[in-house]
């Protein structure tokens, strides 16, 4: 009995260590679910931070995709107009769109007096012809500039005389198309433009011939021959084209004073403005620096003699 009861004890020990062990294996089992859930609840933290992370970013991306986009998309409606613009540049080639022989019969008939005033006269609406004779006469007046006895001291003044014969040409035109829209003229403001440029072309004999042979009479025959031709040819045109005596006389009697008086300020008076414009900025005359050979002093002569005298002691 004594040997099964050791027996029994045993095995009760035996029960009680196995168990111990399972209840240990259970508890280090559970240890380990509880750190992996652990693991697994900061895995899913950490990943709902990275996803708002990537959401704030993806919404930053889109923004500035959608920036990016529209900079393009006005950048491109930009270039498509200035494209355009250089394609719709066809638009002003009929203006000049002109032969050499047309342009021949035009000066001609610049210089011509028209004799029927009671059908409106046909008009040339074309700016090449007016556009050289504006050249030409910028060129001529250079020419004045250096047979006269203006002293130009900054260049050749070219910028004076392209301002004032454009300015002329562009602001007299504009002047007179709105003053004939006023007394109801049928004229466009291109053939406006036309009209008055065709119309320089006796100013620019005039001031050719005259700024070579200075003789005042001649000028003012050139002046009323020439001039006083270039200038009935507008009046008539214009007279054709309006209604209204009071009308004509208006626009007619501006044009006639404009044109006339331009060629006197051209021949007389604008070399003069020229020469007080460069007084006003330029300051008057000054004449032109010298050098002058300065003579050395006494006291230098002496300190030279003395070096002198004691090298060749030394020596």
């Amino acid at each position: 009995q004594g040997g099964g009861s050791a027996v029994i004890d045993m095995e009760n020990m035996d029960d009680t260590s196995g168990s111990s062990f399972e209840d240990m294996g259970e508890m280090h089992q559970r240890m380990k679910e509880e750190e992996e859930e652990e693991a697994e609840g900061e895995a899913g933290a950490g990943e709902e931070e990275d996803g708002e992370f990537l959401g704030m970013k993806g919404l930053r991306g889109q923004l500035g995709r959608q920036v990016a986009d529209q900079m393009w998309q006005v950048g491109k409606r930009q270039a498509s107009r200035a494209f355009s613009l250089y394609a719709n540049i066809d638009i002003l080639r009929p203006y000049f769109d002109v032969e050499p022989v047309q342009v021949r019969a035009r000066l001609l008939e610049s210089m011509i007096p028209v004799k029927m005033i009671n059908f409106p006269q046909k008009i040339a609406g074309e700016l090449y012809g007016p556009l050289m004779l504006v050249f030409t006469l910028v060129a001529i007046l250079l020419h004045g500039m250096k047979t006269s006895d203006t002293i130009i001291r900054e260049g050749t003044l070219m910028g004076t005389a392209i301002g004032t014969c454009f300015g002329y040409w562009l602001g007299v035109s504009s002047f007179m198309y709105f003053l004939a829209y006023l007394c109801n003229a049928q004229i466009t403001m291109v053939q406006m433009l036309s009209l008055l440029g065709y119309g320089l072309f006796g100013h620019c004999i005039t001031l050719l011939v005259t700024y070579n042979i200075h003789f005042h009479s001649l000028f003012y025959i050139f002046w009323l021959v020439v001039g006083g031709l270039s200038t009935l040819r507008m009046v008539a045109v214009l007279v054709s084209r309006t209604v209204g005596h009071t009308q004509r006389l208006i626009l007619c009697g501006t044009l006639a004073a404009l044109h006339m008086l331009f060629l006197l300020y051209l021949h007389f008076a604008y070399h003069k403005v020229v020469e007080g414009i460069l007084d006003t900025l330029e300051g008057p005359n000054m004449p032109p620096f010298q050098r002058v050979a300065r003579d050395i002093p006494v006291v230098s002569n002496a300190v030279l003699n003395t070096t002198a005298k004691a090298i060749a002691l030394t020596l």
